[in-house]
């Protein structure tokens, strides 16, 4: 795999701190690495209208697919810090995407064809999934042929 990992994580870091999340205070980053070495991030978007909120990895997605990403991904790290007074954000424990951002990414892998690793990066630990163990039997665009 050409994706550093550390590398990702330092994009899923930075991304974090642009998170807009008022009502939460829950921060995500997301960083998407593909086998060409590109690196695409996102924060997640909160709405007053909960339900309108936008996730990191869905937001990373979107990114990478409008600027005409269709294949390679390679690797996916998350990391969700909550945000303190003065300003700081406190990372937390390992968090898995939602299963709407597994079903988002999974879309993106299967164009290229691939099963990404997943790290889910926590204050001192990072784990360490394969897509395909986030969501077993998923439905694709191969379902859909």
């Amino acid at each position: 795999m050409s994706i550093d990992r550390d590398a990702l994580i330092a994009a899923a870091r930075t991304a974090s701190a642009a998170a807009y999340a008022p009502y939460s205070r829950f921060h995500v980053g997301a960083a998407l690495g593909f086998a060409d070495g590109t690196i695409v991030s996102g924060a997640n978007v909160e709405n007053a209208s909960y339900g309108l909120s936008l996730c990191a990895e869905a937001v990373a997605a979107a990114k990478a697919m409008s600027s005409g990403i269709r294949g390679g991904l390679e690797a996916v790290a998350v990391i969700v810090g909550s945000h303190v007074e003065g300003g700081g954000i406190t990372a937390t424990a390992p968090v898995t995407p939602c299963g709407r951002c597994r079903q988002v990414l999974n879309e993106l892998a299967q164009l290229g064809g691939t099963d990404p690793l997943i790290w889910c990066v926590g204050q001192s630990e990072v784990v360490e999934l394969r897509l395909s163990e986030l969501l077993p039997h998923a439905f694709g665009p191969a379902n859909l042929v």
